[in-house]
């Protein structure tokens, strides 16, 4: 199985960069990982919130397939525990699917369609947080996963 995490726009701070750029790596050890960056919509500012969302999921769906999972980064999500997460993870591997996308979407989140595609949706927190700083800390959490499927030190109960 292959883990992709799709973002819209790029990530300006150079310390969170070097972060995510670890922590994906470190993921390179348990699972082909792949951190798609979708460039930011053009004249994005003079759009509706409507139009940026519309636009955004256009291209969220055109680098889907219909036989990828499709789960979104939504606070409206399920919440998992780490260890939850672990085992989320666990099913999805052995249920033979090739591709897990996760998404993480633009400032105002989700077209309907984006939102109709989607297979779940999964919330990291009821608190609000830059959509820079979910990067890393949902690929924190990917790694934190694949290390308690393995019973690695790096998580402590």
């Amino acid at each position: 199985m292959k883990i992709t995490l799709l973002t819209i726009g790029k990530t300006d701070n150079k310390q969170l960069q070097s972060l995510m750029d670890d922590y994906i790596k470190r993921l390179g050890f348990y699972i082909p990982f792949e951190l798609e960056v979708i460039p930011d919509i053009k004249n994005a500012k003079k759009l509706s919130e409507a139009l940026q969302k519309q636009a955004e999921g256009n291209e969220i769906l055109k680098r889907t397939n219909t036989a990828d999972v499709l789960i979104l980064l939504d606070e409206k999500g399920k919440t998992y525990t780490s260890e939850e997460f672990s085992q989320f993870l666990q099913k999805k591997m052995n249920s033979g699917l090739k591709n897990l996308i996760f998404v993480i979407g633009g400032p105002y989140g989700f077209s309907e369609e984006v939102y109709k595609r989607a297979n779940g949706k999964v919330s990291l927190s009821s608190m609000t947080f830059s959509h820079q700083m979910v990067r890393l800390f949902f690929i924190e959490q990917l790694y934190r996963g694949f290390t308690i499927l393995r019973n690695e030190p790096y998580h402590h109960k």
